[in-house]
């Protein structure tokens, strides 16, 4: 069992940078694969960046290439997104998922088994 607890979403202006945490806890969360998810109002959610178990990264989205990057302290059990460059389009809540498996998936929500409660981020001037 795994829980996951997002924190570091707020309100920041176009051009801004944010650093998303995940703090996970369980028995299991070094052998995770862990991603970032995003769900924007009326829209699906949708796959941001993956971070395997040995800390290779995978992206999901085109569109955050360049600006968006993730990164994990499995002694801390953290997962972070740093976004750089946002844009009023990266306004979404944001979610950390974990699968089990030590690589990361495909980008579909129902490839991951754990769940945090989202984190809001509004870009806007």
């Amino acid at each position: 069992q795994l829980q996951l607890v997002e924190s570091g979403g707020g309100l920041v202006q176009p051009e801004g940078s944010l650093r998303l945490s995940c703090a996970a806890s369980g028995a299991t969360v070094r052998s995770s694969s862990i991603a970032w998810f995003r769900q924007a109002p009326g829209k699906e959610r949708e796959g941001v960046l993956c971070i395997s178990a040995g800390g290779a990264a995978v992206n999901y989205a085109d569109s955050v290439k360049g600006r968006f990057t993730i990164s994990r302290d499995n002694a801390k059990k953290m997962v972070y997104l740093q976004m750089n460059k946002l844009k009023p389009e990266d306004t979404a809540i944001y979610y950390c998922a974990a699968r089990r498996g030590l690589y990361c998936s495909r980008a579909r929500t129902d490839e991951y088994d754990y769940w945090g409660q989202g984190t809001q981020v509004t870009v806007s001037s």
